[in-house]
């Protein structure tokens, strides 16, 4: 489940930044379909989550979510029109968002210890992200010209498919295959679903004593205060998250001479996939880490992986060494704090609004946090931090590495939970 659900984002996502403008949409029309998905994850808070906790089977509602939300985004690769990618990607985004938060919850209501097993089952999300990327080693390749070109067996075959890819508009053309290759993954998530077991009885809102609507229940939560300070320091942690992904493309591939990394363009997506590869590894230990630190240092780690890593960026900056290991913190970065924030939730959290409780958090993590990077972060590096045509990126590093030590700070001094644990989670009352 795990491993469908993420590559359907991953297969679309790291290349629409450059298909969208080859299709002569203009700046503005593709912030619109950019910010489909963080304003999805803030509508599905009021909608989506609610008819998960109060209206289906969750795992009934992700058949559904897939079913649609892949027709929609299998539409987005038929389609140059803008109205209609625009809203096809809206649909699709206001189904699949919701999902995250419905996979973690019935991967939360099938396990018997999730600080321990959260972390294996969460793994197959990156494993997932990381698969996407195979299908476009062999759709991208110009296969006139290796057809064109001797081979002597398998090896000298491959060879040739990889020295020869698909360049300018012939790979913006294929470029329309990764919503085809993420519709048919979630169609398959669709019908994968059929075959989970069931969750428990559905909570109703005719059930005595429960809150028609689940978001609202979700949202007096925030009324204890070590769960308002985690919620707010999510904020800030997805805020420097989305900075990262702002940004780091940009000083990798900028020269040196011009304060950035050096690093050639093709090698600049394998850089960074490097801390995807580091997040296998950490969502493995993340069970042990979470028995031996505890919620709270646990997650004040997470938010410090992110301070650590854009101190080197801002000080490291002539290591390209330095700059290309610091990306194995991305593991410690996201395990740490955002997995083990869906952990915490689940524990903690009454069971009943399982999933609007989650996407209490996606809200910041995938919506709030997101949108404003996604509109803070250009006007920095293209208005503020700039000095005759040259970024000056070691002070454009200081906001998200001071943002990152204030949200470590904040929680590690104001984020007092209480002391029980998993299964206590009945003690809280909305």
């Amino acid at each position: 489940m795990m491993v469908l659900e993420f590559f359907i984002w991953g297969a679309w996502l790291p290349l629409i930044f450059g298909y969208l403008p080859s299709l002569g949409f203009s700046p503005g029309q593709q912030s619109l379909i950019l910010n489909a998905f963080p304003v999805a994850s803030i509508i599905g808070m009021f909608f989506s989550n609610q008819w998960a906790d109060r209206r289906f089977v969750p795992e009934k509602f992700l058949a559904f979510s897939h079913l649609v939300g892949g027709l929609a985004i299998l539409g987005c690769g038929f389609t140059k029109d803008f109205t209609a990618f625009f809203v096809l990607m809206l649909v699709h985004c206001l189904l699949y968002v919701p999902t995250i938060s419905i996979t973690n919850s019935i991967a939360f209501t099938h396990m018997k210890d999730p600080e321990k097993e959260f972390g294996v089952v969460r793994m197959g999300g990156t494993l997932g992200w990381i698969l996407a990327a195979w299908p476009f080693t062999f759709i991208f390749v110009n296969w006139t010209a290796v057809h064109a070109l001797p081979s002597h067996g398998f090896v000298e075959w491959i060879g040739n498919v990889f020295a020869n890819p698909l360049t300018g508009d012939a790979a913006k053309v294929a470029t329309k295959w990764t919503f085809v290759v993420a519709g048919l993954a979630s169609l398959a998530l669709s019908a994968f679903s059929l075959t989970i077991p069931v969750s428990a009885k559905k909570v109703t809102s005719s059930d005595a004593k429960v809150e028609k609507l689940a978001w609202v229940e979700a949202l007096r939560l925030l009324k204890h205060p070590y769960l308002l300070i985690l919620w707010l320091v999510t904020l800030v942690d997805s805020f420097v998250h989305n900075c990262y992904f702002n940004w780091t493309g940009v000083f990798l591939g900028t020269a040196k001479s011009a304060g950035g990394v050096g690093i050639a363009s093709n090698w600049i997506t394998p850089v960074m996939s490097l801390g995807q590869i580091a997040e296998i590894s950490t969502m493995y230990v993340l069970g042990t880490t979470l028995k031996r630190l505890g919620w709270k240092a646990t997650m004040t780690v997470g938010i410090m992986g992110h301070a650590a890593r854009f101190a080197v960026y801002a000080f490291g900056s002539q290591s390209m060494t330095s700059i290309i290991l610091i990306q194995l913190l991305h593991g410690v970065c996201y395990a740490f704090f955002f997995a083990t924030v869906y952990i915490f939730v689940d524990s903690h959290c009454p069971k009943d609004i399982r999933v609007s409780a989650q996407g209490l958090f996606n809200l910041q993590i995938l919506g709030t946090g997101a949108l404003l990077a996604n509109s803070i972060c250009p006007w920095l590096i293209q208005s503020v931090y700039v000095t005759h045509g040259q970024v000056a990126f070691q002070s454009l590093f200081m906001v998200p590495l001071v943002a990152s030590v204030v949200a470590a700070l904040t929680l590690a001094i104001f984020f007092k939970p209480p002391t029980y644990g998993p299964g206590a989670s009945e003690k809280i009352n909305t």
